[in-house]
């Protein structure tokens, strides 16, 4: 028997396959984290029965539905068999109706534990919206700033490898939040998917709790940080890193070089970007530069005359902030950062 269960129920179930029954398309542009697209329609399949059904009414859509999904079923077991083992399956459409009912009736003919999100992914979205829908979050921020180079998303899955709770916003964006920010990078997740990526992250480590996140202005590449998240942000702990020059380039050199060709067409593009702030002259001798492999010398160019004036964070330790930490051994200053964080009480609090 088929269980229909709230979204919030069913976020509970732990070790959980949960399996998205929309198009390709829908799965594409959000979806539930950690679900996989098993479609009863593909994105051509599905636009001809709206098509007909518009045209000649349910009955028609019905049975074209019917001839269109049949060849597919055996396929269909076999995918799922191979991937859920012995797990529990939460099968969620756009809105709980017909494509759910008929896929969830189906695994739980082939013998599996199947639950029905009620309301499907619309359910989930007012879930997100809900969450997100408040003036500041419950968790405190602990945030680390500095200046282009000194390796925060270096320092932010060191501290996650610790077992810290870390919150990468430009990897979630597949963004680095520069005019930069795209290269060698895949394609930035849907405004819909980033939030869901979030509440799944906040909801994981629990109210009242803390979290260290890098300081971010609110846009990421196309993508919005969230009010709730901006406003704990600005009222967390603030540590500073810190590092030399030649580090700095050093590390910006082996995150940005590194693909195919060094990723100069992709760096060349970017520099032209900037033509009204640098100069179609110094523009030109960058990707000049670019062009022959001469990499050090751009970067430090960008940081000394363009990024650092942007962002104005302190070369030295400063006592605006809780902490100042240099960076050029990361391990040692991860090992404070961690001595720091346990001072906290909302590390005590967790």
């Amino acid at each position: 028997m088929v269980d229909v269960i709230t979204i919030e129920n069913a976020l509970g179930i732990k070790d959980a396959l949960w399996i998205d029954v929309r198009s390709e398309g829908e799965f594409a542009e959000a979806t539930i984290p950690g679900a996989i697209n098993v479609p009863v329609f593909e994105n051509e399949e599905r636009a001809a029965i709206g098509t007909l059904y518009h045209k000649a009414g349910p009955d028609p859509a019905r049975r074209l539905a019917l001839k269109l999904i049949a060849p597919k079923l055996p396929e269909i077991v076999s995918k799922v068999d191979q991937i859920a083992k012995d797990k529990k399956l939460v099968v969620f459409c756009w809105r709980g109706g017909q494509r759910s009912e008929f896929m969830a009736g189906l695994f739980d003919t082939m013998g599996y534990s199947v639950y029905r999100v009620l309301g499907g992914y619309k359910s989930y979205r007012r879930y997100v919206n809900k969450y997100l829908d408040r003036q500041e979050l419950t968790q405190k921020a602990i945030v680390l700033y500095g200046l282009t180079g000194v390796g925060k998303t270096e320092a932010l899955r060191e501290l996650a490898k610790r077992g810290m709770p870390a919150l990468d916003l430009e990897g979630l964006a597949m963004h680095r939040g520069s005019v930069y920010g795209k290269i060698g990078l895949p394609p930035s997740p849907s405004q819909k998917a980033f939030e869901g990526y979030l509440v799944e992250f906040f909801t994981a480590i629990g109210d009242n709790s803390y979290f260290i996140v890098e300081c971010e202005s609110r846009r990421i590449g196309n993508l919005l940080v969230p009010p709730p998240v901006m406003a704990s942000m600005a009222e967390g702990s603030k540590i500073l890193l810190y590092a030399p020059i030649e580090e700095r380039v050093k590390r910006i050199r082996a995150v940005y070089t590194e693909g195919p060709d060094h990723n100069i067409k992709e760096l060349q593009a970017a520099t032209g970007a900037l033509v009204k702030r640098l100069g179609r002259n110094k523009v030109a001798a960058l990707n000049h530069m670019l062009d022959s492999g001469d990499f050090e010398p751009v970067i430090t160019y960008l940081l000394q005359k363009y990024y650092d004036p942007c962002y104005k964070y302190p070369q030295e330790p400063d006592d605006k902030y809780d902490l100042c930490v240099d960076t050029t051994d990361m391990h040692r200053a991860i090992d404070k950062i961690v001595e720091f964080i346990k001072t906290l009480e909302t590390y005590h609090r967790e």
